[in-house]
Formats: C-alpha cells, sequence, structure tokens
C-alpha cells in the first residue's frame, strides 16, 4: 500500500498510452484502407464494425504484451508503435497476397465472412507480434 499513489500514476500512464495507440493505430489503418471505416460503421455496415474492432482489438493485445514486458515508458511507446507498423505490415501482405480478393471492395459491400477471416489473421498476427516484442 506503500507505493499505491505511484501504481495509480502508473496506471493511468498506462492508459493514456493505450488509448494513444489505437488511436493512431486506427487513423493509420483507416488510411490503408479504400472505404472510410466510420463512415461504413456509421452506416451499419457489421462487416467494416467486425474489421476495426479486430484491428483495435489487435493492437490492444500488442500494447498488453509490450506494457507486460516494457520498463519504462519510452520502451513501452516505442515497442507499441512498432507493433502498429507490423500490423499494418501484415494486413498490406495479406491484401497483396491475395490478389483474387479485394479485401477492401468486400468489407465496404459488407461481406463479414471476408471481416471473420480478417479478424483471424489479424488477432493470430497480434499474439504472435506481441510475442515477438515482449
Amino acid at each position: 500500500m506503500n507505493h499505491f499513489g505511484t501504481d495509480i500514476g502508473n496506471v493511468g500512464i498506462g492508459i493514456i498510452i493505450l488509448i494513444a495507440a489505437m488511436l493512431v493505430g486506427a487513423f493509420i489503418f483507416s488510411k490503408l484502407t479504400s472505404f472510410n471505416d466510420w463512415e461504413e460503421i456509421r452506416r451499419g455496415n457489421e462487416a467494416a464494425g467486425i474489421y476495426m474492432g479486430s484491428k483495435l482489438l489487435g493492437l490492444g493485445i500488442i500494447v498488453a504484451m509490450v506494457s507486460y514486458s516494457s520498463h519504462d515508458w519510452e520502451a513501452m511507446l516505442v515497442w507499441s508503435g512498432i507493433g502498429i507498423v507490423l500490423l499494418c505490415l501484415v494486413y498490406v501482405l495479406f491484401d497483396f497476397l491475395t490478389p483474387k480478393l479485394n479485401v477492401g471492395e468486400e468489407i465496404a459491400k459488407g461481406n463479414k465472412a471476408v471481416a471473420q477471416l480478417l479478424r483471424a489473421v489479424i488477432l493470430g498476427s497480434s499474439i504472435v507480434i506481441g510475442t515477438f516484442l515482449m
């Protein structure tokens, strides 16, 4: 109980880093897609919601694993940033390696099967990336 104030402060800083990583990651991911994620979600496109939710959950997984192994906030920020970049690379590579499947177009059309496939790719990759960054 002696370090309660410090512990609460650390939790607060961790939450700020998590929110920053999610905002930056969501922004970058939105720029990678050929459609407007938030507009599709506002229109009720469930596939876009599944996809964006998966990206945010994946980023959360990476930040959680990085925070577990980081000894200071600067390292957590740097490794979280690297995790965002790596997760974006996974999306770009997946899109490149599946030329017969236009991911952005399918999500924009509301194809939930493609959204579920991307969810598995993003979450699985996030766990592996997070493990690499630990």
